[in-house]
């Protein structure tokens, strides 16, 4: 199995921290955001990897990633989106590099400790979506349950203003080489871009979507909320405890004044 590591976008949601680079190689904790699904991947036994980036920054990724030899990365390749069209048309790009093979596909904002070599490894074709429980589900793909069967999914919503779900659909998938058949299908969404939800919600039409929730933490770093937390947690699994957390009564030199 290849590894596809999605990295394009603008990063306006985190304007002005994006002004000057790409969102993914913004920091969390003591390593740049890109390297946290880079090492999803190698720790799951994927070594050929694809980054696709986009934007004005797309050159610093050479600087930060080089080869990927210091990543575990045994052959790494880029691509590079054009327009901001889509999850789906950055995946589009990887065709060739995929050549047939499945691929595991992850969002470069995307934070986790779980362990998803089992699943790798078990792959057979289809689709296998990756779920975790959120507290704001209407930021992301949302999977609605059979109220008969809590283990089928029915449909996928993206960005649903009521959710029908506290889960999440992770940027984190396991696709046969059907993807990119059916991401030639596809027509843009109202934001114009093509969405990866239509890509799973065609798996799922056909019968051919599984889903497992992940085990560990899990987050993207997309807002600041969500990048704040992904840097607290990996602070505090590295071993990291503040000496002196700052008070809410504390004086503007950061002490407490009591």
């Amino acid at each position: 199995m290849k590894g596809v590591v999605l990295a394009g976008g603008l990063g306006t949601r985190l304007y002005p921290l994006t002004f000057a680079t790409n969102k993914h190689l913004l920091p969390v904790y003591d390593q740049p955001m890109i390297y946290y699904p880079i090492q999803t991947l190698v720790k799951a036994g994927i070594d050929e990897i694809m980054v696709v980036t986009g934007g004005p920054h797309a050159g610093d990724f050479l600087r930060v990633l080089r080869n990927g030899r210091h990543l575990g990365v045994r052959h790494l390749e880029y691509a590079y989106q054009e327009e901001e069209r889509g999850i789906a048309d950055a995946l589009s790009l990887c065709e060739e590099f995929a050549d047939g093979e499945h691929i595991c596909v992850i969002l470069g904002d995307n934070t986790t400790d779980a362990d998803i070599r089992p699943a790798v490894e078990s792959f057979t074709g289809g689709a296998l979506i990756f779920l975790a429980r959120v507290p704001d589900p209407h930021r992301f793909g949302c999977p609605v349950f059979d109220p008969m069967d809590p283990t089928r999914i029915l449909r996928i919503e993206e960005k649903p203003q009521e959710p029908k779900s506290p889960y999440a659909v992770t940027g984190l998938y396991l696709y046969d080489s059907r993807v990119f058949e059916f991401i030639r299908e596809l027509e843009p969404s109202p934001r114009g871009e093509l969405e990866i939800t239509d890509v799973n919600n065609r798996y799922l039409e056909l019968g051919l979507l599984r889903w497992v929730e992940l085990q560990g933490f899990w987050s993207d770093a997309g807002t600041f909320e969500s990048l704040h937390r992904a840097n607290r947690y990996w602070a505090e699994r590295r071993g990291y405890r503040d000496p002196d957390p700052i008070l809410p009564s504390a004086s503007p030199a950061g002490r407490s004044t009591q």
